[in-house]
């Protein structure tokens, strides 16, 4: 389990407000898996899910004709206690991805939208190799490196770098303005201290407890900054040790040699495209969970896109969208010191690793022939059953 800060003093809640961005493509069937799961849980631990789903993405866009999502929708996000996001993603006519007058993904309000809002300034993603896990890499599954190797968490900066939006088009030239500042660059990075110093157990090939800043300081000015704030925020960790890996150097080790790292933190773009690349060590993308994580508010998602040619078909792996549900059941068990959210969490996690080291049943990308719904069904039944032991 992630650890969001320390327990917090709110009292428990009766009942959980909780906003569904179903989105597009499979983003709509593992929503669907979420709220099933939720369905489950609910009664066995004794709360209840108030659940509003908000249609949104670039289907909705293509209906409306001007808005990704409806109107009213970013006030019930602020309202809720906790999001998940399906995905989105969906091509217009001309067989190009969806685009709004302003230029913007049609999809852009749900997901940076909120993130930017929102305040959700830290990209939280956990990198952890269930026994079990099979990965195809080399186009046979095989079992994927020693799992103890693989236990990692990455955090990108959510809220700026080349997702500021600011940018501008010519003719013949495009610009997009990386933006790097130290107050967000310093929250993100003290959040990534504090996660090590929570975890504990530090990287799996030495116990220690070290943060690895990732940037291209010998290049960029921006990732100048960023470990500039990187070693002053190290100076209040003395007890963690801080690491610095050039970007590309740490593409390469991160696959070649996981068990070096603890946690990481770097910025935006460097981030979204390093952590697609770390699920390979977790069995692929059907398996990677987003934490989208604020001081006040949280979304999480899984990380596989809405993924188009596998909409309809019954295909899409639902485990990431199950742990990616657990992550905001524990989130919100620590926000409101509610245990019972806790023991819910480590019920989905434990359903979910049971089925990988079990091996059965699986989706396709785990090497396995089964169908989402029945591994969904699968995962459910089990966290019923542990939860009424």
């Amino acid at each position: 389990m992630l650890r969001f800060g320390a327990m917090s003093s709110r009292a428990p809640k009766a009942t959980y407000d909780l906003v569904l961005l179903p989105g597009d493509g499979i983003g709509v069937e593992v929503i669907g898996d979420a709220r099933a799961l939720l369905e489950v849980v609910a009664p066995a631990i004794g709360v209840r899910f108030a659940l509003e789903e908000i249609p949104c993405g670039g289907k909705f866009f293509l209906e409306d004709g001007t808005r990704d999502w409806p109107a009213g929708s970013e006030d019930k996000c602020r309202a809720a206690d906790a999001i998940l996001l399906g995905a989105v993603g969906w091509n217009g006519p001309d067989g190009q991805p969806a685009t709004m007058p302003d230029g913007k993904m049609a999809g852009y309000s749900p997901v940076i939208g909120n993130r930017m809002k929102l305040d959700l300034y830290a990209n939280i993603r956990p990198v952890r190799c269930l026994p079990g896990t099979k990965h195809g890499i080399s186009g046979q599954f095989s079992a994927v490196w020693r799992p103890e190797a693989v236990d990692m968490v990455i955090i990108r900066e959510n809220t700026e770098g080349l997702y500021s939006g600011i940018g501008e088009r010519a003719p013949r030239r495009a610009t997009d303005v990386r933006v790097i500042t130290w107050d967000a660059s310093e929250r993100v990075i003290r959040r990534a201290f504090e996660l090590s110093r929570e975890r504990g157990k530090g990287a799996p090939s030495d116990g220690k407890k070290r943060v690895t800043c990732i940037v291209k300081h010998n290049v960029l000015t921006g990732c100048r900054l960023f470990l500039e704030v990187f070693r002053t925020v190290a100076k209040e960790f003395t007890d963690v040790e801080a690491d610095v890996a050039i970007v590309d150097s740490f593409a390469m080790f991160v696959l070649t040699t996981p068990e070096r790292y603890d946690v990481c933190v770097t910025t935006n773009m460097f981030g979204d495209i390093l952590t697609d690349l770390a699920s390979v060590l977790q069995g692929g993308m059907g398996m990677a969970v987003g934490c989208n994580v604020g001081d006040d508010h949280a979304m999480f998602e899984p990380i596989h896109g809405s993924a188009p040619p596998l909409a309809g078909k019954d295909r899409a792996n639902p485990m990431a969208m199950m742990l990616a549900t657990g992550e905001a059941l524990a989130w919100l068990g620590r926000r409101y010191a509610d245990d019972r959210l806790l023991r819910a969490h480590r019920a989905i996690e434990a359903a979910v690793a049971s089925i990988i080291e079990r091996g059965e049943p699986l989706t396709t990308d785990l090497g396995g022939t089964a169908s989402r719904s029945v591994v969904a069904m699968a995962i459910r039944e089990d966290v019923r059953a542990r939860l009424a032991r």
